[in-house]
């Protein structure tokens, strides 16, 4: 079996007040399952929160799975968030219902890859395997 991301560390968190983690779960066991070391926080995650358990957990990225719409402003906070704990270099992905409109204003902001609800696992893998070597 392949380990893509063998060594790596990647907290996958729930920014905001969307409650519906089937998605985020399903990654996480995909990326657990390709090698990595995987933390999950949970449902309804402020951006601090999530920026202080990856500074914590010295992560090598964090995946953030977005139902709710708010995508934009929730990552904008988490990338703050992370700048102001010295946490700048810290690679962040977003995962869900993110309209085709906004992947590009998420790149501009930071992002370094956007997930839909659509992509193959594998796809997901591989391109973060591509993004943490």
């Amino acid at each position: 079996m392949q380990r893509p991301l063998a060594g790596k560390r990647i907290l996958v968190g729930k920014p905001g007040l969307d409650g519906h983690d089937i998605g985020a779960k399903i990654v996480a066991l995909t990326l657990r399952d390709a090698g990595a070391e995987v933390i999950y926080t949970g449902l309804r995650r402020t951006p601090q929160q999530i920026a202080q358990v990856a500074v914590d957990e010295g992560v090598d990225a964090v995946g953030l799975s977005i139902l709710s719409g708010s995508h934009k402003e929730l990552v904008a906070d988490v990338l703050a968030q992370l700048r102001a704990l010295k946490a700048g270099n810290v690679k962040v992905f977003v995962g869900g219902t993110i309209p085709g409109a906004d992947q590009n204003v998420l790149r501009e902001l930071g992002v370094s890859a956007v997930f839909t609800a659509d992509m193959p696992l594998d796809d997901v893998v591989a391109e973060l395997a591509r993004k943490l070597s």
